[in-house]
């Protein structure tokens, strides 16, 4: 049995939920999950249909592999979209603003595995271990990273995937079943790491990459606590301790788009949640979030989301 019959096999016998994260956006637009401290791993089963799921661009501090199952996805980061196919493994840049892209007659499976960088490598790790994520940070050719089903190291791949799905979804019921799952995830990202050898990534272009993430904390932490506020690209660079050229530079390496752009993600995002989780109207939610015109946010909002902010709250009351 090759790698990816194993993994239909094992993925016909879990529970695939629909898409629907919007209520887990944070205020940042962040996909925000709590994660065990002791074990920082989350596989999703996903089912994708068109018009049929959270449409909205989001990111996270998690490290993430995102796989189709059964045809064609359009994956957008930053600036970038990629087309996949099924058995397709994508390594999503997660700080960058992603989405999944609609299309008529989109329907798939799809599994995401996302995880803590510090689950696989951390000060007092051995050094060797850094490897591991060498896909996630190191991107030299500013290309994504994906591994075609018909690479010969996809057999590969899949049968570790398989092995990982069937070990995390076990939970209890299997004895070290968090050991077991870390192992077969290694697996994974070892294949992997063999296959983007070639891409001439290093040890320093990794620790750079983390480095850049570490220069935008400060920011990121004080946009989080001020979503509304206005913030200059002067005011940015000083929080990060950066000139202005570089903080641009910078904030476009690390997060995918400018500064104006992610605000206004921001404040698309925690509108939206407002108008989950509150009887506001729309014209208040559009004054919170940050828009003095709301007419300016029903068309930013319905870009984003695909729907109007009324329709959008129609639907989650419905539900």
């Amino acid at each position: 049995m090759t790698g990816w019959q194993l993994l239909l096999e094992t993925t016909a016998r879990l529970p695939f939920e629909r898409h629907d994260i919007a209520s887990n956006l944070d205020v940042r637009g962040r996909y925000d999950v709590a994660l065990d401290k002791e074990f920082p791993l989350l596989i999703k089963l996903f089912r994708y249909t068109s018009k049929h799921h959270t449409r909205g661009a989001t990111w996270h501090d998690r490290l993430e592999i995102f796989m189709p199952l059964d045809g064609a996805t359009r994956f957008r980061m930053g600036d970038q979209e990629v087309h996949l196919q099924k058995g397709d493994l994508l390594v999503v840049d997660n700080l960058k603003l992603h989405r999944v892209v609609d299309f008529r007659g989109f329907d798939t499976r799809v599994v995401v595995v996302s995880f803590l960088p510090e689950f696989v490598y951390s000060l007092g790790s051995p050094s060797h271990d850094y490897a591991f994520l060498l896909p996630f940070y190191s991107k030299i050719e500013r290309r994504p990273h994906v591994i075609r089903s018909g690479e010969p190291v996809a057999n590969e791949v899949h049968r570790a995937m398989a092995c990982l799905l069937e070990c995390y979804f076990a939970g209890q019921a299997r004895p070290f079943f968090e050991a077991g799952s870390k192992a077969y995830l290694l697996q994974v990202l070892y294949h992997m790491a063999g296959y983007f050898r070639t891409s001439g990534v290093m040890k320093w272009e990794f620790m750079k990459q983390q480095q850049r993430s570490l220069q935008l904390k400060k920011l990121f932490e004080h946009i989080s606590a001020h979503p509304c506020e206005r913030l200059s690209v002067a005011d940015a660079s000083r929080l990060s301790g950066m000139t202005p050229p570089r903080f641009m530079k910078t904030f476009k390496q690390v997060a995918g788009t400018t500064l104006v752009a992610y605000l206004n993600h921001v404040r698309l995002a925690n509108a939206a949640r407002l108008l989950h989780e509150t009887n506001h109207s729309i014209a208040e939610i559009a004054t919170t979030a940050g828009f003095s015109d709301q007419s300016y946010f029903d068309r930013r909002f319905k870009r984003a989301f695909g729907q109007t902010p009324k329709d959008f709250r129609t639907r989650r009351v419905g539900k």
